[in-house]
């Protein structure tokens, strides 16, 4: 009889071991031929590297898989469904593009595991999503959120800088879901602007919006939707496209001779050394994040020295410490509900506030939609020098706004 109990109690330490070493499987999905994707898959492998060294979570390792969905709908929906059934993962993260985010969806909720996901901005995407998926958390700021921060930054601009305008704005779109989803945000703000609500009712009187074809997805000439622009004489110029059309379609606008009072950039992410070039001299962009922020946040400096070093290369793009918060985010949760089961994990994670290096605490709230939303807001920044510094909001300011855009001459 003691022999069966001793046996049963090593069984039990046994099983006991072998569930601890199990690892914690995260699986990411990322378009990793765009710099977003390669830069936030690589944050994401910096967060697991120092949550591994730290003894990982639960006294289990965690691994991260990532999938390289190409910004192409149909593959970011077969790497969710390979991530549940063939590897078999816990967890779902990453994320860029809206319209992969679109044909995921419908996947995720046939196996709703708890998903984080950093990208897809358009609220079609929240509107697939719906609001009864409580497993489901979003950390990137909807398109009507970032277009009301905007509203929001160019108000205090305007008034801690009398000389700015923003009367007339021109949106250049790129002709996907999130391009298209943008463009409409607009129009539902220029609607409420003219009723006298809303945050640009005292800065926007007129509004036009014009697609293109971006050059990540097969286009790249923008001379007619710039020549529109240049007839539409616009206070704020802004487009809305990838890291691929950035460079290109500054040197088409050099080419016509247009350069508005602001010439606005609102990719996920930029070039690699995008600053280098003298074409970026004065380009504002909306963003969540510049290096600029380790002058005033310990956490920010300790994820871009951390980044550096693991990759010998510098972050560019807010998809980066967005990876890195990603990871870290799930983390807390597991670590204060003590369990990955599901339902516990919710309402861990429903109550962390991670102090994150994009400069502000993350704390989850209800969205127009959805349950579960993190951060709600963008930063207006410039290229100046070479480096992006933060023009608004006012308390994080690093630099003075440089305007009107500086002329095309001796670029």
């Amino acid at each position: 009889m003691k022999k069966v109990i001793l046996l049963t109690l090593v069984l039990a330490v046994l099983a006991m071991m072998a569930v601890a070493a199990t690892p914690i499987k995260i699986g990411a999905v990322l378009p990793l031929g765009d710099i977003t994707g390669d830069q936030a898959a690589k944050a994401m492998k910096l967060a697991v590297a120092e949550i591994n060294a730290a003894g990982g979570l639960l006294g289990r390792p965690v691994e991260l898989i990532v999938i390289d969905d190409e910004l192409k709908p149909e593959k970011g929906a077969a790497a969710i469904d390979k991530l549940a059934t063939v590897d078999k993962v816990d967890f779902f993260v990453g994320g860029m593009g809206s319209s992969v985010h679109l044909a995921q969806i419908p996947v995720m909720k046939r196996y709703q595991k708890i998903t984080i996901w950093i990208g897809a901005a358009s609220y079609l995407c929240e509107n697939a999503v719906g609001p009864d998926a409580d497993w489901y958390f979003h950390l990137h700021p909807w398109d009507y959120q970032q277009g009301a921060s905007y509203g929001r930054g160019w108000t205090e601009l305007s008034e801690a800088y009398p000389e700015i305008r923003t009367d007339r704005i021109f949106l250049a779109y790129e002709e996907g879901g999130f391009g298209t989803a943008s463009h409409e945000s607009y129009v539902a703000l220029q609607r409420q602007a003219q009723q006298g609500e809303g945050a640009w009712a005292a800065i926007m009187n007129d509004y036009k919006g014009v697609s293109f074809k971006s050059a990540a997805l097969g286009g790249g000439d923008y001379r007619a939707m710039l020549q529109q622009a240049k007839a539409y004489n616009p206070d704020l110029f802004i487009w809305a496209g990838y890291d691929a059309d950035a460079l290109p379609m500054l040197q088409q606008a050099k080419e016509i001779g247009f350069a508005p009072e602001f010439f606005v950039g609102a990719p996920p992410g930029w070039p690699a050394h995008f600053g280098d070039s003298p074409l970026a001299e004065g380009v504002t962009l909306y963003g969540m994040w510049a290096p600029t922020i380790n002058k005033v946040s310990p956490i920010a400096e300790h994820f871009y020295n951390a980044y550096i070093e693991m990759f010998k290369e510098e972050p560019a793009t807010y998809f980066a410490p967005l990876g890195y918060t990603n990871i870290y985010f799930l983390a807390e949760g597991i670590k204060a509900a003590g369990t990955i089961d599901k339902a516990p994990l919710i309402k861990a994670l429903e109550e962390v506030e991670y102090a994150s290096p994009i400069g502000e605490v993350l704390r989850i709230a209800p969205s127009n939609v959805i349950k579960h939303q993190g951060f709600t807001a963008q930063k207006i920044l410039q290229w100046q020098g070479g480096e992006q510094q933060v023009i608004w909001p006012l308390e994080l300011k690093t630099a003075d706004p440089m305007f009107p855009f500086p002329s095309w001459e001796g670029r």
